[in-house]
């Protein structure tokens, strides 16, 4: 089983940029993803590299701020994320499942996931 490593939250002014970083123990062979959980709130799908379609997909509330992207030889995940707002607020999770799975949208949809990595924006 793969391990997962995130960096690159911390705290950010409304407007600022941040990018995150998910380091994978191995080859990248499935479908990763980032999700964020605020305190008293459910994990929410943020956005999804698929290995088989290369399919990039956002959740509605980043569409257009932030952009997924992938470096195989590195073996790391990125998501850049533009325009911040206080509503961005969160612990920022990267997760790893199977490549065959249609479910990368959820959470039930990967089986690894990392430690998660803080990101707070100040208004």
């Amino acid at each position: 089983q793969v391990q997962l490593a995130e960096s690159g939250g911390g705290l950010v002014q409304a407007g600022g940029s941040l990018r995150l970083s998910c380091v994978v123990s191995d080859y990248i062979r499935g479908n990763m993803g980032w999700f964020r959980q605020a305190p008293g709130k459910e994990r929410e799908f943020v956005a999804a590299f698929t290995n088989v379609h290369k399919i990039r997909a956002y959740g509605d509330s980043v569409r257009g701020r932030f952009t997924v992207s992938r470096d195989n030889a590195e073996k790391t995940l990125y998501l850049q994320m533009n325009s911040l707002k206080p509503e961005d607020t969160a612990v920022y999770y990267c997760a790893y499942g199977s490549p065959y799975s249609g479910n990368y949208l959820e959470p039930e949809g990967y089986d690894t996931w990392g430690h998660g990595t803080q990101v707070t924006v100040s208004s």
